[in-house]
């Protein structure tokens, strides 16, 4: 397929990668930031680093809209394309319906579910892809397109897909964060990052293999309130830190009760 690609961040560039090595073309990438679209279309075989979002002229059976959320219903607003262009955006919390206002567009999802970061390489045959549609035709098209590069491809609409990326900030973005937290209070007793990963790899590691819950360990389980005091003491000076030991501290223990 010819495709177009909207946007030059991170999902972008690891997508537009993967499905040039697929064999697909990419013809066009837009950015509103020369050094970025450049930067891409420099990676790519054939793709113009172009600086209008009306594609009318462009080759593209298919567009990728792949920017920001917030950036997602102004870009629906400005774009121009051909008759009966499959036009998908590859947002997890936003609707199918932010661009079906878009003039002779057969609208459609194609979301990656994973974190992407440019120096970071990706296997994306691994990557589950979640397509959406309203029509069967356009459907279809995103399913093949996404068979492509993924051996994980599944058909959520647009509540299932908003909760699954709900889901995915708590896994992910929250997780992250957390680790970077426990990072910094090692630095602060000048310990080396590396202590914690075993700990780290056998966390995960249960928690994939068997219900989250059911293996919760830790001071909070266990209602071992000297230890969790002690620990919110050591918090005092980190008042964000400390709201997050405490209330995370009582979402294990009503988890527990629960079970």
């Amino acid at each position: 397929m010819n495709i177009a690609i909207i946007g030059a961040g991170n999902v972008a560039w690891h997508m537009a990668l993967a499905l040039q090595t697929a064999g697909h073309t990419i013809t066009a990438i837009y950015s509103r930031t020369l050094a970025q679209r450049e930067a891409l279309a420099s990676k790519l075989t054939q793709a113009k680093a172009i600086a209008s979002l009306d594609l009318r002229h462009v080759v593209a059976d298919v567009v990728l809209i792949a920017v920001p959320d917030g950036a997602l219903a102004a870009v629906a607003g400005e774009i121009k394309v051909p008759p009966a262009t499959v036009v998908a955006h590859t947002s997890g919390s936003q609707p199918l319906e932010i661009i079906s206002s878009i003039e002779d567009a057969a609208a459609g999802v194609f979301y990656p579910l994973q974190t992407f970061s440019k120096s970071k390489p990706v296997d994306f045959a691994q990557i589950p892809l979640l397509v959406e549609s309203q029509d069967e035709t356009t459907l279809q098209a995103l399913k093949l397109l996404a068979q492509s590069i993924s051996s994980k491809v599944e058909v959520v609409g647009s509540g299932a897909r908003k909760q699954l990326h709900l889901a995915a900030v708590f896994a992910c973005n929250f997780t992250n964060h957390l680790l970077g937290i426990s990072q910094q209070l090692l630095q602060e007793a000048n310990l080396p990052k590396e202590l914690l990963q075993p700990l780290i790899q056998e966390t995960i590691a249960k928690a994939t293999q068997q219900p989250p819950f059911s293996v919760q360990t830790g001071p909070a389980v266990r209602h071992d309130d000297n230890v969790i005091n002690a620990h919110l003491h050591m918090l005092q000076e980190q008042p964000q830190w400390h709201e997050i030991y405490r209330l995370l501290t009582l979402s294990i223990q009503s988890a527990a009760k629960s079970a």
